[in-house]
């Protein structure tokens, strides 16, 4: 499973910070960063999601209320 976030959608009400310890506040500049993410494009970051830690990427894609968090199944479809 992996999660792609885009940063600049991000609009900083940190609901995913709440759902998943892989986002973190960044106050400084107002939006949550995706610990460990690779950016694969402009201020958009990709992560392989830990084995266990599904159902936290789940939750953390879903309260997004922006949808600045896709997740994507092994087969590349999209999950949320």
């Amino acid at each position: 499973m992996r999660i792609e976030f885009d940063r600049d959608t991000c609009v900083g009400m940190f609901q995913c910070v709440a759902e998943w310890d892989a986002f973190e506040r960044n106050v400084d500049d107002g939006k949550a960063d995706l610990r460990g993410g690779e950016e694969i494009g402009e201020d958009v970051f990709s992560l392989e999601v830990p084995e266990g830690e599904e159902l936290d990427a789940k939750f953390a894609a879903r309260t997004c209320p922006v949808d600045a968090i896709r997740l994507y199944d092994d087969d590349g479809e999209q999950v949320v």
